[in-house]
């Protein structure tokens, strides 16, 4: 269901939303990306893209922002310079030109970054706190997080081959995505407005705080469960995810959806 531009949102869509940043929030905390990926199909089948995109951001950079808050002492600070360094170079030349993709494109891209997931340790031996691979995952992840919204899968396959626990996984990830998120404001906050859409934006407002609380309470399922079940079912929770999401563009694009 898309709303037309500069129409305000109905109190179920506002709902529906809301619910759907508490949710995600709290499925990021515990599995690292999930939820934002949850939350970016949900915004894209309510919302225009760009104001699904700015949303979106908005709501991650708060979620990823205070879940590194929670985990600081986690944080693997040498990864952190060399992702920034690769994300500001794809930034600007991001923000030279404009590419939206129409919905059904989205999701289809949506349900295929899940995919990489799978992909074998043996075929991309990755390591973010190495300073190519750091850079790599800044240009390469943020360029991702504009052009479909998500980009933990992708991001993920560089924590792969790190030597730490989950906590510093999850915390470092949480770092990045903050600056990947504020690129994809920057780049669709634009569009967004010149369509009309700003007055979809005071549910940002709204939905911040659940952000928080739902961030806040997967930290402490994150404490309880160990490695090997965070890996095992962050793998399967994207990959249906993203199969449903593959199968949504699809229908679309027959013209059922």
């Amino acid at each position: 269901m898309a709303l037309p531009a500069g129409d305000s949102i109905c109190d179920m869509t506002s709902l529906i939303i809301l619910f759907a940043v508490l949710a995600p929030a709290f499925l990021s905390a515990v599995f690292g990306m999930a939820g934002g990926l949850i939350l970016m199909g949900v915004l894209a089948a309510i919302l225009p893209v760009p104001a699904a995109m700015v949303m979106h951001g908005a709501v991650q950079s708060v979620s990823n922002g205070w879940r590194a808050v929670l985990l600081r002492r986690f944080i693997l600070w040498r990864a952190i310079g060399w992702y920034l360094a690769g994300s500001v170079t794809i930034a600007l030349l991001l923000l030279s030109f404009t590419l939206i993709l129409p919905r059904p494109w989205l999701f289809i891209v949506l349900g295929l970054v899940p995919l990489i997931v799978w992909v074998p340790k043996s075929v991309f031996s990755l390591d973010a706190t190495r300073p190519a691979h750091g850079v790599a995952s800044g240009v390469l992840v943020t360029g991702l997080n504009v052009i479909a919204g998500v980009s933990g899968p992708l991001l993920d396959t560089f924590f792969q081959n790190v030597d730490a626990d989950r906590r510093a996984i999850v915390a470092t990830k949480a770092a990045t995505q903050v600056a990947a998120h504020g690129v994809k404001i920057a780049y669709y906050i634009a569009p967004a407005l010149a369509a009309g859409e700003g007055g979809s934006f005071w549910l940002i407002a709204l939905a911040l705080p659940l952000s928080v609380l739902g961030t806040t309470l997967g930290a402490k399922v994150l404490d309880r469960i160990s490695d090997d079940v965070f890996r095992r079912w962050t793998k399967r929770l994207v990959t249906l995810i993203g199969a449903y999401y593959f199968a949504q563009g699809v229908w679309m694009l027959t013209g059922q959806g």
